[in-house]
């Protein structure tokens, strides 16, 4: 065992040593192969990091949200339907939810304002999103004026910012308590935007929409694990519109695997055959050429992760964020939690280096099983 170690440590140190009489050829072969690297992690580490943080943050999402529909669209839904959904088996807390969306012309982007359930601002009071409050210029203590639906300027003194951890799904947010909502909205007493469910078993939440999509003709039923399945959805599509446009990358670099897998130089088969005339085996010159891909294509994994992992842990994927993020006025600013998953870095892994590194020995074994002299001539 110690002496095929010790075989397999002059291979790589010659490898090393061949590889630095191409200096230009590997170093320029070295940085394309970083390049396409670091394109791919990036978009696969911040499109994962994306999914991670919507499941994160739909983990306090209600199991089951109940809407009215009217003639197809989503409507008020009114509050005695709490009472028959409050009745059903299975169902732990049944509440009224209040949520809209107000068109502010200063930045020209959907607004949210939301009554929370607990612990809702008082009366002209209200809570910012992070997002929204940087794009308004505005700070705790402020004052933010809009025009209701009924063409009324209503003021709202801002107590506070949502934190930054969900700027996800609060960038545009705007809490408010109900008189207020109602008020600004024209919304009677007794109707809902729509009904939030907490079931007491999960996995039941199924069998529970089933009943009440039976009991209650007209209403839409979404549950939670569809909610993550849409986030996952959007994630997915917009990860693959940028695999697609990489596509041209991984096109250029296959015609370079290729041109690398059809055939050897004039110097190199020269320096086979000189191996072989001194007595290097086959097997030899075939390890001492797996010893080159290998060491190339891994040196470019590694270094082209490594900056893919700090571009989108530490630089916020400057290069996709407007992408992946979404097309939208208002853009959420957050930082991801950093985290390495190791089957995804096993298949970037495989995906990237094993391929180059096989191209590199097809050629090498026709050239390494002819005559010496032949290869030489030749």
């Amino acid at each position: 065992m110690r002496a095929w170690i010790e075989r397999q440590r002059c291979l790589i140190d010659f490898s090393v040593a061949n590889l630095g009489r191409r200096k230009a050829r590997n170093l320029g072969l070295l940085g394309a192969y970083i390049l396409l690297v670091f394109l791919l992690a990036s978009v696969v580490l911040y499109g994962d990091a994306l999914r991670r943080e919507a499941r994160l943050l739909l983990a306090d999402a209600p199991d089951i949200v109940v809407q009215r529909l009217s003639a197809g669209r989503h409507d008020l839904i009114a509050a005695d339907r709490l009472d028959a959904l409050r009745a059903l088996r299975g169902v732990r807390r049944a509440d009224g939810r209040l949520w809209g969306y107000h068109y502010d012309p200063t930045l020209a982007a959907n607004t949210t304002l939301q009554v929370p359930l607990v612990n809702p601002p008082g009366p002209g009071e209200t809570v910012l999103g992070a997002t929204l409050a940087r794009a308004r210029g505005l700070n705790p203590g402020d004052t933010l004026a809009l025009r209701g639906d009924d063409g009324a300027i209503r003021a709202f003194r801002i107590t506070g910012l949502l934190s930054s951890a969900s700027e996800l799904v609060s960038a545009d947010l705007m809490l408010v308590n109900e008189a207020d909502y109602r008020a600004f909205f024209g919304i009677p007493a007794g109707f809902y935007t729509d009904l939030a469910l907490t079931v007491g078993n999960p996995a039941e939440a199924g069998k529970i929409a089933e009943k009440i999509l039976t009991r209650q003709p007209g209403s839409r039923v979404i549950l939670k694990d569809e909610m993550r399945r849409t986030y996952d959805a959007v994630f997915n599509w917009r990860q693959g519109l940028l695999l697609t446009f990489l596509g041209t990358v991984l096109a250029a670099f296959a015609l370079l695997a290729w041109d690398k897998a059809s055939g050897l130089s004039a110097e190199e088969r020269r320096e086979i055959g000189i191996l072989k005339a001194i007595g290097w085996e086959t097997g030899d010159v075939m390890r001492m050429k797996f010893w080159e891909g290998a060491l190339l294509s891994t040196c470019a994994f590694l270094a082209g992760y490594v900056l893919a992992y700090l571009h989108v842990f530490h630089g916020g994927g400057a290069l996709f964020e407007p992408i992946l993020k979404g097309w939208s006025v208002l853009y959420p600013k957050f930082t991801l939690t950093p985290q390495i998953d190791l089957m995804q870095l096993a298949s970037l892994f495989f995906l990237s280096v094993l391929p180059y590194t096989a191209a590199t020995l097809a050629p090498v074994w026709r050239a390494a099983t002819l005559d010496p002299d032949e290869v030489m001539r030749e």
